[in-house]
Protein backbone atom coordinates (compact mmCIF):
# COMPACT_ATOMS: atom_id res chain seq x y z
CA UNK A 1 0.00 0.00 0.00
CA UNK A 2 1.24 3.32 -1.02
CA UNK A 3 0.52 6.49 0.32
CA UNK A 4 -1.83 7.14 -3.22
CA UNK A 5 -3.21 4.12 -1.84
CA UNK A 6 -4.32 5.43 1.36
CA UNK A 7 -6.98 7.88 0.63
CA UNK A 8 -5.83 11.37 2.61
CA UNK A 9 -9.53 12.28 3.00
CA UNK A 10 -11.40 9.30 3.76
CA UNK A 11 -8.29 9.20 7.00
CA UNK A 12 -9.52 13.05 7.70
CA UNK A 13 -13.23 11.72 8.04
CA UNK A 14 -12.16 8.91 10.29
CA UNK A 15 -9.79 11.35 12.55
CA UNK A 16 -12.92 13.38 13.02
CA UNK A 17 -15.09 10.89 13.93
CA UNK A 18 -12.16 9.04 16.31
CA UNK A 19 -11.98 12.65 18.05
CA UNK A 20 -15.63 12.21 18.56
CA UNK A 21 -14.99 8.94 20.41
CA UNK A 22 -16.66 7.09 17.47
CA UNK A 23 -15.33 3.28 17.71
CA UNK A 24 -16.40 2.02 14.65
CA UNK A 25 -14.21 4.65 13.10
CA UNK A 26 -11.68 3.57 14.69
CA UNK A 27 -11.43 0.30 14.35
CA UNK A 28 -11.69 1.19 10.44
CA UNK A 29 -9.21 3.30 10.51
CA UNK A 30 -7.14 0.68 12.33
CA UNK A 31 -7.62 -1.83 9.27
CA UNK A 32 -6.60 0.88 6.95
CA UNK A 33 -3.07 1.61 8.25
CA UNK A 34 -2.48 -1.09 11.37
CA UNK A 35 -0.13 -3.08 8.69
CA UNK A 36 1.76 -0.08 7.05
CA UNK A 37 2.38 0.87 10.77
CA UNK A 38 3.34 -2.12 11.97
CA UNK A 39 5.72 -2.26 9.26
CA UNK A 40 7.97 0.98 10.46
CA UNK A 41 7.17 -0.17 13.75
CA UNK A 42 9.12 -3.53 13.23
CA UNK A 43 11.58 -1.81 10.74
CA UNK A 44 12.61 0.46 13.54
CA UNK A 45 12.57 -2.07 16.32
CA UNK A 46 14.12 -5.14 14.42
CA UNK A 47 11.92 -7.28 17.22
CA UNK A 48 8.58 -8.11 16.37
CA UNK A 49 7.30 -7.90 20.48
CA UNK A 50 8.65 -4.44 20.32
CA UNK A 51 7.10 -3.71 17.59
CA UNK A 52 3.72 -4.96 18.62
CA UNK A 53 4.12 -2.99 21.73
CA UNK A 54 4.83 0.30 19.98
CA UNK A 55 2.12 -0.17 17.29
CA UNK A 56 -0.24 -0.49 19.99
CA UNK A 57 0.70 2.58 22.08
CA UNK A 58 0.83 4.62 18.81
CA UNK A 59 -3.43 3.71 18.20
CA UNK A 60 -3.79 4.44 22.05
CA UNK A 61 -1.82 8.07 21.50
CA UNK A 62 -4.00 8.38 18.01
CA UNK A 63 -7.62 7.52 20.30
CA UNK A 64 -6.98 9.99 23.00
CA UNK A 65 -5.25 12.84 20.26
CA UNK A 66 -6.67 12.45 17.71
CA UNK A 67 -8.86 15.97 17.71
CA UNK A 68 -4.97 17.55 18.17
CA UNK A 69 -4.37 16.81 14.70
CA UNK A 70 -4.55 19.91 11.79
CA UNK A 71 -3.94 19.85 8.10
CA UNK A 72 -0.63 21.97 8.69
CA UNK A 73 0.80 19.14 10.62
CA UNK A 74 0.98 17.22 7.24
CA UNK A 75 -1.00 14.28 5.66
CA UNK A 76 -3.36 12.01 7.90
CA UNK A 77 -1.72 9.17 7.52
CA UNK A 78 2.03 11.38 7.68
CA UNK A 79 0.79 12.52 11.22
CA UNK A 80 0.10 9.26 12.31
CA UNK A 81 3.24 6.97 11.06
CA UNK A 82 5.20 10.22 12.90
CA UNK A 83 3.34 8.57 15.98
CA UNK A 84 4.03 5.25 15.82
CA UNK A 85 7.85 5.96 14.63
CA UNK A 86 8.44 8.06 18.24
CA UNK A 87 6.79 5.20 20.34
CA UNK A 88 8.90 2.70 18.43
CA UNK A 89 11.84 4.88 18.97
CA UNK A 90 10.96 5.66 22.89
CA UNK A 91 10.48 2.45 24.11
CA UNK A 92 14.07 1.11 22.02
CA UNK A 93 15.44 4.13 24.29
CA UNK A 94 13.45 2.21 27.69
CA UNK A 95 14.67 -0.78 26.59
CA UNK A 96 18.23 0.31 25.74
CA UNK A 97 17.89 2.10 29.12
CA UNK A 98 16.32 -0.73 31.55
CA UNK A 99 19.23 -3.18 29.96
CA UNK A 100 22.31 -0.20 30.86
CA UNK A 101 20.64 -0.63 34.42
CA UNK A 102 20.26 -3.95 34.52
CA UNK A 103 24.24 -4.57 33.68
CA UNK A 104 25.30 -1.68 35.90
CA UNK A 105 23.69 -3.73 38.58
CA UNK A 106 25.79 -6.60 38.23
CA UNK A 107 28.83 -4.78 38.97
CA UNK A 108 27.63 -4.30 42.56
CA UNK A 109 25.88 -7.35 42.42
CA UNK A 110 28.46 -9.91 45.57
CA UNK A 111 27.83 -13.45 46.05
CA UNK A 112 25.97 -13.23 49.37
CA UNK A 113 27.34 -17.21 49.29
CA UNK A 114 30.18 -18.13 52.39
CA UNK A 115 33.45 -18.86 51.13
CA UNK A 116 35.89 -21.46 51.79
CA UNK A 117 37.78 -18.86 54.21
CA UNK A 118 34.00 -18.57 55.92
CA UNK A 119 33.58 -22.22 56.13
CA UNK A 120 37.07 -22.74 57.41
CA UNK A 121 35.69 -20.37 60.54
CA UNK A 122 32.99 -22.71 61.22
CA UNK A 123 34.35 -25.67 61.05
CA UNK A 124 38.14 -25.11 62.60
CA UNK A 125 36.73 -22.10 64.96
CA UNK A 126 37.50 -18.99 64.71
CA UNK A 127 40.41 -18.89 67.44
CA UNK A 128 42.44 -21.81 65.64
CA UNK A 129 42.19 -19.52 62.08
CA UNK A 130 43.01 -16.33 64.19
CA UNK A 131 46.26 -18.10 65.24
CA UNK A 132 46.74 -19.85 61.44
CA UNK A 133 46.51 -16.08 60.13
CA UNK A 134 49.03 -14.77 62.34
CA UNK A 135 51.62 -17.29 61.36
CA UNK A 136 51.26 -15.52 57.92
CA UNK A 137 53.57 -12.81 56.34
CA UNK A 138 51.73 -9.85 56.29
CA UNK A 139 50.95 -9.47 52.54
CA UNK A 140 49.61 -12.78 52.79
CA UNK A 141 47.41 -12.43 55.34
CA UNK A 142 46.21 -8.48 53.90
CA UNK A 143 45.81 -10.82 50.52
CA UNK A 144 43.81 -13.60 51.74
CA UNK A 145 41.39 -11.28 53.61
CA UNK A 146 40.91 -7.92 50.91
CA UNK A 147 40.39 -11.18 48.79
CA UNK A 148 37.72 -12.99 50.84
CA UNK A 149 36.42 -11.12 53.46
CA UNK A 150 35.92 -7.88 50.82
CA UNK A 151 35.42 -9.65 47.31
CA UNK A 152 38.64 -7.91 45.66
CA UNK A 153 39.87 -9.54 42.46
CA UNK A 154 43.43 -10.19 41.80
CA UNK A 155 43.60 -7.17 40.25
CA UNK A 156 41.75 -5.04 42.38
CA UNK A 157 43.96 -6.55 45.18
CA UNK A 158 47.28 -5.53 43.14
CA UNK A 159 46.41 -2.28 43.06
CA UNK A 160 45.76 -1.66 46.89
CA UNK A 161 48.99 -3.61 47.49
CA UNK A 162 50.81 -1.74 44.89
CA UNK A 163 52.32 -4.86 44.29
CA UNK A 164 52.56 -7.20 40.72
CA UNK A 165 49.45 -9.06 40.41
CA UNK A 166 51.58 -12.22 39.76
CA UNK A 167 53.08 -11.68 43.31
CA UNK A 168 49.62 -11.09 44.50
CA UNK A 169 48.65 -13.87 43.25
CA UNK A 170 51.55 -15.80 44.65
CA UNK A 171 50.78 -14.36 48.46
CA UNK A 172 47.24 -15.77 47.75
CA UNK A 173 48.11 -19.12 47.30
CA UNK A 174 50.92 -19.55 49.28
CA UNK A 175 49.04 -18.05 51.99
CA UNK A 176 46.12 -20.49 51.44
CA UNK A 177 47.87 -23.39 51.41
CA UNK A 178 49.83 -22.20 55.03
CA UNK A 179 46.34 -21.77 56.33
CA UNK A 180 45.12 -25.53 55.09
CA UNK A 181 48.43 -26.89 56.85
CA UNK A 182 47.87 -24.93 59.89
CA UNK A 183 44.10 -25.71 60.37
CA UNK A 184 44.78 -29.51 59.64
CA UNK A 185 46.90 -29.78 63.09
Amino acid sequence: MTSSDVNQDQLMRLLVSVARQDRQAFQELYGQIAARMFGLCLKLAGQRELAEEALQEAFIQIWHNAGEYHRDRGTPLGWMMTIARYRTLDLMRARKARQTAGDDCLEHLEDQRAGPLDQSLRHAGSAQLTGCLEELSDAQRDSILLSYYRGFTHDELAEALSSPIGTVKSWVRRGLMALKRCLER
